[in-house]
């Protein structure tokens, strides 16, 4: 836990999902997505959770911004109750947050510039001030020049559209930044610049800052803590340094036998 004022405090999420009936008789088969998760997150920390695909830690993330229910159990933002209602109830949560998806060609629409998307939450947010200003601004900040304002997604390379996402994720000056494998579909060299770019913007602007990854060697020098989950419940947690040089858990063991290494 961090020593810091709770942000995010999740207790016992539970979510099942009922499976398509194979037989006519017998009980509905349930897959589930999340065992008992409970994780506490300070303001301004950076903290991880890492997996493999099917592990739950894209349900959980969306159950703490409120884009999923649990089966059962809780979270609170700042001490409020995450609830998921209609749209205009969740406002609150939405001006709070901010995420970046893993596929920067599929999470930005083609037919809108740059401008255009990035202006996107100020509007639906009713957010006071001159939009076109912040926008330059935030372009600015993940390091494009202001005449890419004008361009659309396609006269840009991956890294530039995941920084036009980061730039979309942070033009309302949210306290929490999620990324949810926001460098997997990127090479390398790109890469090590984004993860270096969202070090930056969490310093500059103060976030608290959750990655979601399967890549558990990505967090170093990224994060603070780090959760590690395996079908649908959190495995290990701790300091990124402590779990990656003496990890309990013989599933954070295979996780850090996996990643590459020179001799």
């Amino acid at each position: 836990m961090s020593d810091r004022h709770p942000l995010i405090v999740a207790t016992d999420l539970v979510r099942d999902y009922k499976l398509p009936r194979t037989r006519l008789t017998g009980p509905v088969p349930i897959r589930h997505a999340l065992r008992g998760v409970s994780l506490e997150v300070g303001e301004g920390d950076s903290v991880a959770i890492i997996g493999e695909s099917g592990s739950g830690k894209s349900t959980l993330v969306r159950i703490l911004l409120g884009l999923g229910t649990p089966t059962s159990g809780s979270v609170l933002f700042d001490g409020r109750p995450v609830v998921n209602n209609r749209r205009d109830q969740m406002m609150w949560l939405r001006r709070q947050s901010g995420i970046v998806f893993q596929d920067p060609y599929a999470s930005l629409d083609p037919r809108m510039t740059a401008a255009q998307i990035i202006a996107e939450p100020l509007a639906a947010q009713d957010t006071p001030g001159n939009h076109r200003e912040r926008v330059l601004e935030v372009l600015d900040q993940v390091g494009l020049t202001a005449d890419s304002a004008e361009r659309y997604p396609n006269e840009f390379s991956g890294g530039q559209r995941q920084r036009i996402a980061l730039a979309r994720a942070i033009a309302h000056k949210p306290r929490l930044l999620i990324g949810d494998e926001p460098v997997s579909a990127l090479d390398v060299t790109v890469r090590a610049q984004i993860l270096d770019l969202l070090r930056d913007l969490r310093a500059e602007l103060s976030l608290t800052l959750v990655i979601v990854s399967h890549d558990i060697g990505m967090v170093q020098g990224m994060s603070d803590t780090v959760h590690v989950m395996t079908d649908g419940a959190i495995v290990e947690s701790g300091p990124v340094k402590s779990i990656l040089s003496t990890p309990q858990h013989p599933y954070t063991q295979r996780l850090l036998s996996s990643v590459p290494t020179l001799e």
